[in-house]
């Protein structure tokens, strides 16, 4: 009986305390909690690939470009092209090639290849083996951007940086997570680096595994980077939507040219022996 005596006492109490004194709700005290790591292994056949296995322009069925002189929100000064003297494929791999030379309103032209809408993914593993250029003034990047930009403009709906490199710090690879929350604009942006002694003239397989718990970044299998969800929301975790990749050298800008240029290592290039991504095994 004593349950039925207090209970209506207890439904009171729990209905007064969840109102403060102007009749709203009170804030949660509960901390959010990210998603739990349930250890995703991803599948051992790729699901999307290319071994750069042919001769000519890259493959229209899977590459698509971001094209012009814009300065692509970092005061970069390359004019980008789908031109074959820009991105090529012969003897097994792919050659991004960025190059001094004038085309409409920029002093140099390279190529920025897209997957969007050939190849958009939401979580799997991303490994792509590359030889990066050298000099100052060069900033090559293999990267991932959101498809659908579904929480906004950048950094809103997020930026997944596998590898950058700029030319005037020599074989220091940056892995990098842009949000809303966390981007480098405000100095809060998720990032490792490592020093690769020969990244400009030997290939190494930069990779990135994502899944809903984290993002985890390797260098020739090594792990050097991760960030972890924690669980409050899309302003630092943007990543539960489809995104897809990027490979690009951009000249100058705020970073790449942050120390000034060599015009004379020109035409200077990236080679790229193969890209491949493995779909992450549902648990």
């Amino acid at each position: 009986m004593k349950q039925l005596i207090y209970l209506p006492l207890l439904l009171t109490f729990l209905s007064c305390s969840g109102k403060g004194e102007g009749g709203g709700s009170t804030p949660d005290t509960v901390a959010p909690q990210g998603p739990v790591d349930k250890g995703w292994k991803f599948e051992s056949t790729p699901v999307w690939a290319d071994e750069f296995d042919y001769t000519g322009l890259p493959d229209t069925a899977k590459w698509d470009y971001d094209l012009g002189g814009s300065g692509w929100g970092n005061n970069e000064l390359q004019y980008y092209t789908n031109d074959i003297k820009n991105a090529s494929v012969a003897d097994g791999k792919l050659t991004i090639t960025a190059r001094k030379e004038v085309k409409e309103n920029r002093n140099y032209t390279s190529a920025r290849m897209v997957s969007r809408g050939k190849g958009d993914f939401l979580y799997g593993r991303f490994e792509i083996k590359a030889k990066l250029p050298a000099g100052k003034g060069t900033w090559p990047a293999l990267w991932m951007l959101p498809t659908e930009w579904a929480y906004g403009g950048w950094p809103k709906s997020g930026e997944i940086d596998i590898m950058e490199h700029v030319g005037y710090d020599p074989d220091v690879v940056h892995i990098t997570a842009h949000t809303e929350a966390y981007y480098f604009k405000i100095n809060t942006q998720k990032s490792a680096t490592k020093k690769v002694s020969n990244a400009t003239t030997a290939y190494h397989v930069y990779r990135m595994d994502w899944t809903p718990y984290a993002l985890r970044g390797y260098i020739d299998d090594q792990l050097i980077f991760q960030f972890a969800n924690e669980g409050k929301g899309y302003t630092v975790w943007p990543f539960d939507k489809k995104f897809h990749l990027l490979m690009n050298i951009a000249v100058g800008g705020d970073w790449g040219g942050a120390q000034g240029m060599d015009d004379s290592i020109y035409p200077v290039t990236m080679d790229v022996d193969y890209v491949r991504v493995y779909k992450m095994i549902e648990k």
